[in-house]
Order: structure tokens, then C-alpha cells, then sequence
């Protein structure tokens, strides 16, 4: 049950808050090949660990572990592996590799998750500073060329404007989707679209959110963004107007999902059949829809004449590796064919 009649959504944020560092002082130092980045492209807290670690250069370092896009009250399982077992870890779901680190893990059982690939035990579920780390501790690791993602002199703004959208968008989606009473969703409802106006008043006149280039604001919001019409205007009643009836904050999404390392990892397929097969108490048949179309995100956005620079004085990631590639009809070819 996701819904808890009578009153609001409260995520429960209570992770594991131990960090892989690069001089390891909680016992976890950065080493490539070490650990492994487990994730479900149906997510949007993980597809950010995705896309950074993709425009870092990271897949050399940090090995990915992709499970399906449904769960049941366990946990996330690894059933698109042959066997339905990790290939690397040897199990069929994440929490064996909580349970590996507390055998009385009493909290959710999420992704993303990076996991000790020796020990099988989880290092970190703590999905805000997993990606900041990825960006700040790994720096030895990253490819030549990558982005900086949190640069230090923007941090602060980063972090302001960060909090804001987690507040109102990122996890106000979910206020609207899961609220117990008409007075907790109007309430969320009304921070949620305040919120989207508010950027879209600061995206008017600069291609991105802080700077002139992709930080890891960016990617925290374009991971809500690319899901909004196809799963939250619906099925989370979040329908003042489709995201694509939002001028602005359609032409920045199409944008970011244009640029090598956003839309290259997303699976529209995985989203849907998530969020509709999942939360059965909002959508008891979890029949997953059709729609909507999705051809329209490679479509011109013009953000180009606002200026900017995606990856700054770096470079663009390479091609897709093939063991990283989402599945053909997945993404923005998906149009053709059922939603499962």
C-alpha cells in the first residue's frame, strides 16, 4: 500500500548514509571494479546515479547491475538476467545484499544501491550524496574530458535551488500521487505547479538551471521531467496541463534529453510499467496505457540561442557501451507497439 487514507505522504528518508570517499574514512575507499551500482531505469532517484555516472565516465570503475521495473514487497529483483540472478553479485534480489549488511535491515529496501562487490553487502542507498560523491570523490576515476558536475563555486546555488525542486517537484509528484486526504493533494498539487512555474521563470532567459553549464541540478530535475506526462499528469493526478503544454520546461528537457548521457538512458517502457503495475492501490488492474506518444522529445528545442555550454571545457561522453543500452522500442522510439 502506497496510500495511507486520512492522511499526507511522508517519504521515509532514513538510508544508509555511509560514503565511498577517496580516502576512504568510513571504511569504503574509491577503487575501480570494487563495487557495483545496482538501479532500476523505472526510477527516477536512480536514474540520476545513471546519467552521472555515464556523463563521468564511470562504467570502466563502476560496474551496473540493472533490475526489472516491478517489485513486489521484498524488493527489486534482477528478473532480466538470465536465471533472474546478478551476474556479478550471484543474487536474484537487492535485498540479499541489505540483508548481507544487517541480517534486521528494518528500512526500505531502494535503489540506487552500491554494493561491496566482495563482501555482497551494500554500501550506501543515500541516493543525494551517492551522485555528489560520484562527482567529488571519484574525480580519479572519471573519463578525460567529463563534465564537473558540482563545480565549487556554485555549490551553494546548486544546493538552494536543489532543495526547492526536491521539496516541490521531485518529491511533490509523489505528495499528489500518494495523498490520503483532498486536502493533502490540493495542498501538493498547488506547491507542485507553483514550483514548475517558478522554473519555468528561471529557464526563460538561461539554458540551464545554476551556470552556464549541466550540473547536478539539471540532472535532478530532468529525471522528474522526463516522466511527468508519461506516468505523474495520470496517474498521479498531477493534471493542471500536460508537460508538454509547459513551453519552456518542455524546450529544457527536450534540450538535456538530446544531449549524449540523459535521453540514452531512459526507458519509457520500464516507467510506465512501474508506476502502473506497482501501485496497484491507485490503479488496481495495473493495466500499464499506451501513451502517450514519445517521438516528440528529439523533436528542435532552440535552447541553443540562449547560449551555454553542456559540458563546459569538457567533452560529451562516447557512444552507449551495448551491455549499457536500453532495449530498442524503450526510448524515444517507443511509440510503435505495446507499453509492455
Amino acid at each position: 500500500m502506497y496510500v495511507t487514507p486520512g492522511t499526507d505522504y511522508d517519504r521515509d528518508t532514513r538510508y544508509i548514509t555511509t560514503r565511498i570517499t577517496a580516502d576512504g574514512r568510513d571504511g569504503w575507499p574509491v577503487a575501480p571494479g570494487r563495487y557495483r551500482l545496482v538501479v532500476s531505469r523505472a526510477c527516477p532517484w536512480a536514474s540520476r546515479a545513471v546519467i552521472v555516472r555515464r556523463l563521468l565516465g564511470l562504467e570502466d570503475a563502476l560496474s551496473m547491475g540493472v533490475c526489472g521495473p516491478t517489485h513486489d514487497e521484498r524488493s527489486w529483483t534482477f528478473d532480466l538476467d538470465p536465471g533472474g540472478v546478478d551476474p556479478v553479485l550471484g543474487i536474484p534480489r537487492i535485498r540479499d545484499a541489505y540483508l548481507a549488511r544487517d541480517p534486521e535491515y528494518p528500512r526500505g529496501i531502494t535503489v540506487p544501491a552500491i554494493v561491496d562487490v566482495p563482501s555482497g553487502m551494500v554500501v550506501t542507498n543515500d541516493y543525494g550524496q551517492m551522485t555528489l560523491d560520484l562527482e567529488t570523490e571519484w574525480t580519479a576515476l572519471h573519463r578525460p574530458g567529463a563534465p564537473d558536475l558540482y563545480p565549487p563555486a556554485l555549490r551553494d546555488e546548486i544546493d538552494e535551488v536543489d532543495a526547492r525542486v526536491y521539496r516541490d517537484v521531485n518529491n511533490g509528484v509523489y505528495r499528489c500521487g500518494f495523498a490520503g486526504t483532498q486536502q493533502s493533494y490540493d495542498r501538493a498539487y498547488d506547491r507542485l505547479f507553483a514550483g514548475l512555474d517558478w522554473l519555468s521563470e528561471r529557464l526563460t532567459d538561461r539554458r540551464y538551471l545554476v551556470g552556464e553549464t549541466i550540473t547536478e541540478a539539471d540532472v535532478r530535475l530532468f529525471t522528474t521531467l522526463v516522466r511527468f506526462d508519461a506516468v505523474y499528469h495520470g496517474h498521479f493526478r498531477c493534471n493542471r496541463s500536460k508537460f508538454t503544454e509547459m513551453p519552456v520546461l518542455w524546450a529544457y528537457a527536450r534540450d538535456l534529453f538530446q544531449t549524449p548521457g540523459f535521453g540514452d538512458t531512459v526507458d519509457f517502457v520500464h516507467i510506465k510499467q512501474h508506476y502502473y503495475g506497482v501501485h496497484r492501490d491507485i490503479n488496481p488492474s495495473g493495466v500499464v496505457p499506451r501513451g502517450p506518444l514519445v517521438g516528440g522529445w528529439l523533436t528542435a528545442h532552440g535552447r541553443e540561442a540562449l547560449g551555454g555550454r553542456p559540458f563546459g571545457d569538457g567533452t560529451p561522453p562516447g557512444p552507449v557501451r551495448d551491455d549499457d543500452r536500453v532495449a530498442t522500442g524503450h526510448g524515444a522510439d517507443a511509440d510503435d507497439g505495446p507499453a509492455a
